[in-house]
């Protein structure tokens, strides 16, 4: 038991296709894991036995017979509870949506499905994902890997504790500020977050839709590439000999990340090194642009995000998390001349970026500049609170703002990850970068 729930998403799918493992095992061995962990119902909303075991039933038959139709064909996955699952609750972490029962799944649980992914179950996450720290009151706070007494990241909270703490070989979670990136990142994992438009949203209760994305949450660059692929439904791409040797990574200089805090400083150099030790070639570049991006940002984020969910929010404000709350209606004073310009100025300022970062293979920086806050202070300092969230996603909002793709590394430092950005619908260059990455800092 414990073997396989060490095992990463692409060895069970190997240990499938020769007949070692069989998926009906995988799947109930994960299900009993999940049922008796101390920490389960802290990081699942649910589990979808019914339908995980019907799926890797299909799975089996279908690897005795030959006829496999991916290499994680018969691997479970969880999935942030704001995908729709026809026939189970999906309520995206608030009690504004208690009760929803969806009547299908959402495209990209379609599309995994049809690859013979298998539904593990729901996570928890932040209330309505509108938060970076994973902290939700009104639901389930999961517990981060390393710390104890902090919160795990957000809004992909549970995604990435059930990877994590061994309850999934692998997670779908989404990203509209680095809510794929810093639970990967505090928990030492990898995160990838896609480009905007690339993955279909149908089924997947909005944040911000201009800038919300799906992405996986894994244990290792394959498995986060494979995904990648079901998920897109692109073609299997090649992940032997990475390597980051000869190529250009520059590293982003900006007054943006003058508050990078002690240990992830010291995990983001390090990593540069030994990515230059490995044959890197290593090239630092200035973006002055990106700390008035980072302030133009905020309204349209919040003013989306009430715009989206005013009528919900107004109706029943009592049933949130007060600080969520005030967040939302801080989009009340948005106007739609300033919505608009903001836009426009943004749009202004991802040509830049875009001029900038080519000739490079990718653009390197810290994933976070601070280490998981402390649960219990959230609650009890409101300065700390306001903070923490806004520092949690200073770095990994970049990516949603220009407009590129983005992955997270662990650094071998606990809660410390490095991000590499990548142009617009890169990821494939960029995951095949991001192995070669993963093994220099081996």
């Amino acid at each position: 038991m414990s073997s396989i729930l060490e095992m990463s998403a692409s060895d069970l799918g190997r240990a499938i296709g020769t007949g070692t493992l069989d998926p009906v095992e995988i799947a109930q061995v994960y299900l009993q894991s999940i049922e008796e962990h101390p920490e389960a119902k802290r990081i699942y909303t649910m589990t979808t036995k019914k339908r995980a075991l019907a799926e890797a039933e299909t799975a089996s038959t279908r690897a005795r017979s030959g006829q496999r139709l991916s290499l994680l064909d018969g691997v479970p996955i969880s999935w942030k509870d704001l995908f729709d699952t026809a026939g189970y609750v999906t309520e995206a972490g608030s009690d504004l949506l208690k009760g929803r029962v969806p009547q299908k799944d959402a495209f990209c649980l379609r599309e995994a499905t049809a690859l013979g992914l298998v539904c593990l179950g729901k996570t928890h996450m932040s209330e309505l994902a509108f938060s970076g720290i994973g902290l939700n009151p009104v639901k389930e706070t999961p517990p981060c890997i390393n710390f104890p007494d902090t919160v795990p990241g957000g809004s992909s909270s549970g995604a990435g504790a059930s990877v994590a703490f061994g309850l999934a070989p692998a997670a779908i979670g989404s990203d509209t500020g680095g809510s794929v990136r810093i639970p990967a990142a505090w928990n030492d994992l990898v995160g990838l977050k896609t480009t905007s438009g690339l993955i279909s949203l149908e089924g997947v209760v909005p944040l911000c839709a201009s800038f919300d994305t799906v992405g996986p949450l894994t244990k290792t660059v394959e498995d986060a590439a494979h995904i990648f692929t079901a998920l897109t439904g692109q073609g299997a791409m090649d992940t032997s000999n990475a390597s980051v040797s000869g190529r250009g990574l520059a590293v982003l200089k900006s007054d943006l990340f003058d508050v990078t805090r002690e240990e992830p400083g010291k995990a983001f150099e390090e990593t540069v090194r030994k990515f230059a030790k490995a044959g890197a070639e290593i090239t630092e570049i200035t973006v002055d642009f990106l700390s008035d991006a980072n302030a133009i940002g905020g309204p349209l984020f919040v003013g989306e995000a009430y715009g989206t969910w005013q009528r919900e929010i107004e109706a029943n404000p009592e049933k949130m998390f007060a600080r969520i709350c005030e967040r939302f209606r801080q989009g009340k004073d948005v106007s739609a001349a300033d919505f608009v310009a903001g836009w426009q100025q943004l749009e202004r300022y991802r040509a830049a970026f875009k001029s900038l970062i080519q000739g490079f293979d990718a653009v390197l920086c810290p994933t976070a500049p601070i280490l998981p806050p402390k649960l219990e202070k959230l609650f009890s300092d409101d300065d700390y609170y306001v903070t923490e969230n806004l520092l949690s996603l200073r770095y990994t909002r970049i990516a949603n703002l220009m407009g590129t793709c983005a992955v997270t590394l662990p650094t071998g430092h606990p809660s410390c990850g490095v991000m590499l950005l990548a142009g617009a619908f890169e990821e494939k260059r960029l995951l095949r970068l991001a192995l070669g990455a993963e093994q220099a800092l081996k």
